[in-house]
């Protein structure tokens, strides 16, 4: 008989299962991962932070990424590694805790979908109206789409918590590696089918914008490169779309995995392993992404490297 323990207010993180044998392994990997993450995410603001030529639009909008990475991933990571160290029994966690660690995971899974439509908006205006740009956006334009990119967000996932927070508890153990909006509601007894469908129709809204800006903006910047004699336009803009767009597909491959899976009770381990994916591969990939394609910040780290090394410089 399933032991009944209404509002508790310490909850049991399941975590994330492995053997004894494989515990100082995953240890390491997802240790070295958060360092690799904190060190490439860090130090491409403060590329952006230190070189004046990248103080454009682009840039500054893309700083929104790596901070959204930075701060869900110093939110999760840890403690994931902390409960690694632990036997199940004292993964132990204060349930407003837990509600702020599923507000942090949710404002980075949705504040990265926001922050690539609001740099795919960037991009259209660059190659379908370059010149207007400076004057399309300017730095109020720039504060509008940063406050956008993060205020939808929070809106979207405090309602989302609220109906979550509303529901009585009878149950004491998150069935994930960390705390999410799903695993709270099933700890409730009570009917969760409002939470249900906002979830669904949340997830619907985000893709559906999200995949909908991207076909809009991209369709647009197509159509005009077919149009355009320009090389040089059609390779900066099949540089920075195929860039965006293979940030925006691991991204978005990720989360819906998590979502998917949630569905099948059978393939929690799966589940579990994306979830922890999908904090760890698109900030690991993105700034590493974005700086391979990026002339300037080529530019700034070669420039770097030779003054040191006295290498001859680019042509």
């Amino acid at each position: 008989m399933e032991n009944i323990t209404y509002n508790s207010f310490i909850l049991q993180v399941e975590g994330f299962k492995v053997t004894k044998e494989s515990t100082e392994y995953a240890f390491f990997l997802f240790f070295f991962s958060y360092i690799v993450i904190m060190i490439l995410n860090l130090g491409i603001l403060a590329i952006i932070f230190i070189d004046k030529s990248l103080h454009q639009p682009m840039y500054l909008l893309f700083c929104n990424l790596p901070v959204s990475d930075i701060v869900g991933c110093t939110h999760i990571l840890p403690r994931l590694l902390s409960d690694m160290l632990v036997s199940p029994s004292e993964r132990l966690i204060s349930y407003y805790e837990c509600v702020v660690q599923a507000f942090t995971s949710h404002m980075f899974g949705t504040t990265s979908h926001t922050v690539l439509m609001v740099m795919a908006f960037d991009r259209y205006v660059a190659i379908c109206n370059p010149l207007r740009y400076a004057d399309i956006m300017s730095h109020r334009m720039i504060i509008k789409l940063t406050a956008f990119a993060w205020g939808v967000p929070f809106i979207w996932v405090a309602v989302l918590l609220g109906l979550t927070i509303r529901l009585n508890r009878c149950r004491t153990l998150i069935e994930n590696p960390y705390c999410d909006n799903a695993s709270l509601f099933k700890l409730s007894c009570e009917s969760s089918a409002i939470n249900n469908i906002y979830g669904l129709a949340f997830t619907v809204v985000l893709l559906t914008s999200s995949i909908g800006s991207m076909v809009l903006t991209y369709g647009k910047i197509t159509a005009v490169c077919l149009t355009s004699k320009s090389k040089s336009l059609n390779n900066k803009a099949l540089q920075t779309c195929s860039t965006h767009l293979v940030v925006y597909l691991i991204m978005s491959f990720s989360g819906v995995s998590i979502v998917v899976l949630h569905r099948f009770p059978q393939y929690s381990d799966y589940r579990k392993l994306s979830a922890i994916l999908f904090v760890m591969l698109p900030p690991s990939f993105n700034p590493i992404i974005y700086g391979v394609q990026s002339r300037e910040i080529q530019k700034f780290l070669y420039e770097r490297c030779c003054s040191r090394k006295n290498w001859p410089p680019l042509v």
